[in-house]
């Protein structure tokens, strides 16, 4: 099997050689997985990352977060400040604290996909609202619920926002966010998909019915690629942690994986391995057995 085509597969292949590879990189979701309940990186936690990166080994933040949300772990990236933001959409420095963050890469969601995703997803699924989220501005519908921590730039109907000259039309637009009231979560997920198609990526990390759309191929796992190979790191030298259905192709394409005792079931599946929950310091956990075993 081809590296590339490891990036985009959703289940865990049955051998894992890799397992006895020293990692060089490690690839840790936040929400639900590196971070507690509350919202805090724990001391136990920020002790591990610290002991990673002292003994060599990077420590990528991989995360469905804007890079705005990332002040609660820019002070624990110690070495080189880089996290992939936005489901891959982006890659951002993170020196400097809040406010100095810089956009290394980006991937972003061509308008013209934008707007067939929206149109398509409206048909499948009336009653979906939708907000758009650009490297620096978010803007929303009006009736689209009040689901994040601040206050939209615009309110305008998805067409509108995402029109030639609409709100931003000079900054790329990293993701679609697609809420609907009443649908399952997984069902919605899973109608968004068929829907939509090779239009744009869709997932989702919430546990309510909300969806992430992003650019056609653009995931953790793919822009993780793109990291490790131009820093000469290979799958196998990559360990990750994750907890929802945006996690699943980078468990499925690390050399090792674990997915969070209270991970998705999805993620159990794609991960190689499993540690206990995030409230429990599951990353840490394994990270300490890891640096114990390098002795």
């Amino acid at each position: 099997m081809r590296e590339n085509d490891r990036v985009t597969s959703a289940t865990r292949q049955p051998e894992t050689p890799a397992a006895a590879t020293p990692a060089r990189l490690i690839a840790t979701d936040l929400d639900g997985t590196l971070l507690r309940d509350d919202k805090s990186v724990s001391p136990r936690t920020i002790a591990a990352l610290a002991a990673a990166e002292a003994a060599g080994i990077e420590v990528f933040f991989v995360t469905g977060r804007p890079a705005r949300w990332m002040n609660v772990v820019s002070d624990h990236v110690h070495g080189h400040g880089l996290a992939i933001c936005g489901n891959g959409a982006a890659v951002v420095n993170l020196r400097g604290g809040a406010g100095t963050h810089r956009f290394v890469k980006v991937r972003e969601l061509a308008r013209d996909n934008a707007r067939d995703a929206v149109r398509l997803l409206r048909e499948a699924a009336p009653g979906t609202v939708f907000a758009v989220e650009q490297t620096y501005g978010f803007h929303q519908e009006p009736d689209y619920p009040k689901l994040h921590m601040e206050i939209p730039d615009t309110l305008l109907p998805a067409e509108d926002l995402l029109a030639a000259g609409g709100p931003g039309a000079d900054e790329p637009v990293l993701k679609i966010l697609a809420y609907h009231p009443d649908l399952d979560p997984d069902a919605f997920l899973t109608l968004a998909r068929l829907a939509i198609g090779e239009r744009a990526n869709v997932t989702r990390s919430s546990p309510s019915a909300l969806l992430e759309l992003s650019g056609p191929g653009v995931s953790k796992a793919s822009t993780l690629a793109l990291c490790c190979a131009e820093r000469g790191i290979s799958h196998e030298e990559v360990v990750a942690f994750g907890d929802m259905p945006n996690d699943v192709e980078m468990l499925t394409w690390a050399g090792q994986s674990y997915a969070m005792g209270n991970a998705h079931p999805d993620v159990l599946a794609a991960a190689s391995g499993r540690t206990v929950a995030n409230n429990e310091d599951g990353v840490a956990l394994i990270i300490e057995r890891m640096l114990a075993q390098r002795v």
